[in-house]
């Protein structure tokens, strides 16, 4: 009878979902993920640009100290994570909801409108930061390629414009064809494509950097010093940003009970890859590693194939990144009906933001801290909190409180710190 009055008292905070604001970000799904392809779900998920910035992190932190970022970053996330899942497991057992398919659509159902509001803003915020992030890559990746700086020309310019410039408006028409599709279901091919390229540029890339450490061997550092620490972490939450689809994916996989630990062990691959990653780039290049790895690894032609494959990659990637935007945008503003200009107008915007941006490692740690903060750890424990705070014993209490802290200093502190790079790049 005890367990019956909690359940009860906790399901009091529980709003009943409306149709306006109870339109999921997601479609349904059909539930016959195996434990395999829930795995490969969620590389897909969380592995992005971000892993291509983490050895100039590591350079900035040192390598010690950015792993043990890394691994702690990596255990808070996914322990946030599955404080989403045992939060809406408990609310469809209390209640019996059975459409709660999106972060969107729990934080309604717990907070109701401002719930959802704030979770839709921070999902805006985020993927069009990733996308920024796209644009600066393909921009500074391209000119890098083509219009690198020779012992005559320096600064070398297209049409008296800076490369990075006009290969960033260069990918602007193309990517309002491609933004103009109107289902999700077309662009997936290309999502299967973007992280094949994805992942075989990373081992080339690796490969590379370990011929060239053996080659000629630079000095690195293992701590680089509190003062880097909150910018460090900014770049290590961003690297792992991708709570947002963990609920969709645990409605389709097809053994619930196995999820968790499919999951962890998909977080224990992705710790040691990034880990991998971003150790080699800094021992390959030690303090010459630039903000992007690709921008280290010269000019000859695997080089190039690599990184023009990662820029066909992210070019393509994009439109399905904006995806989530576009639907809550056209559900706020537009009746849930499909809007062109719209879509148009953010592309634009995001294209903007991206040409004053110079520099692609420091903008993943302002993302980072800014927004993936609040999306991975502030908002999953004041949830699991809200719901489960009749239940939990003081230990209970102090681990969601303690979570919830420390996501909040690590946002406004990482901010903070990005925020001074940043300004102090452009000055």
């Amino acid at each position: 009878m005890g367990s019956d009055l909690e359940a009860s008292s906790s399901s009091s905070l529980l709003q009943s979902p409306a149709v306006k604001e109870d339109t999921p970000l997601l479609g349904s799904a059909n539930p016959l993920s195996s434990q395999p392809k829930t795995f490969a779900n969620v590389f897909i998920a969380i592995v992005g640009a971000g892993v291509l910035g983490l050895p100039y992190a590591f350079k900035r932190t040192g390598w010690v100290m950015s792993l043990l970022m890394l691994f702690s970053v990596a255990f808070f996330t996914y322990y946030c994570m599955m404080l989403l899942v045992y939060t809406r497991r408990k609310i469809e057992s209390v209640i019996g909801f059975s459409k709660i398919n999106s972060f969107g659509d729990l934080g309604y159902t717990i907070c109701g409108s401002p719930g959802r509001i704030i979770v839709d803003l921070l999902i805006i915020l985020s993927q069009t930061g990733f996308c920024v992030g796209y644009l600066i890559f393909i921009g500074n990746t391209m000119a890098d390629v083509y219009n690198s700086p020779t012992a005559t020309d320096l600064s070398p310019k297209i049409l008296g414009l800076a490369p990075k410039v006009v290969y960033v408006w260069g990918c602007l028409p193309f990517q309002l064809g491609l933004n103009s599709i109107p289902t999700l279901t077309h662009l997936a091919p290309l999502s299967i494509f973007a992280d094949v390229v994805d992942l075989g540029a990373m081992v080339v890339v690796m490969i590379k950097d370990v011929l060239i450490y053996f080659k000629q061997s630079p000095s690195v550092e293992a701590f680089g010093g509190f003062s880097v620490f909150f910018y460090g972490m900014g770049v290590a939450v961003y690297a792992f940003e991708g709570i947002g689809m963990v609920l969709p994916l645990e409605s389709e996989t097809k053994n619930k009970e196995k999820f968790g630990s499919v999951l962890g062990l998909s977080m224990a691959f992705i710790t040691v890859l990034y880990g991998a990653f971003g150790t080699l780039g800094y021992f390959a290049f030690g303090e010459d590693t630039k903000d992007m790895i690709t921008g280290n690894l010269g000019s000859g032609l695997i080089s190039t194939i690599v990184k023009l494959g990662l820029c066909i990659n992210l070019f393509f990637t994009l439109p399905l990144m904006m995806n989530p935007v576009y639907e809550i945008v056209e559900r706020r503003f537009w009746g849930g009906r499909y809007s062109l200009w719209l879509r148009w107008m953010l592309v634009f915007m995001v294209s903007l933001v991206a040409l004053l941006v110079p520099n692609f490692a420091d903008f993943l740690s302002l993302v980072g801290s800014a927004v993936c903060c609040a999306l991975a750890f502030v908002l999953p424990a004041l949830f699991h909190f809200m719901v489960f705070k009749q239940e939990m014993d003081v230990k209970g209490w102090c681990v969601d409180i303690g979570i919830l802290v420390l996501g909040v200093v690590l946002g406004v502190s990482g901010t903070w710190s990005a925020l001074l790079v940043i300004f102090s790049v452009k000055e």
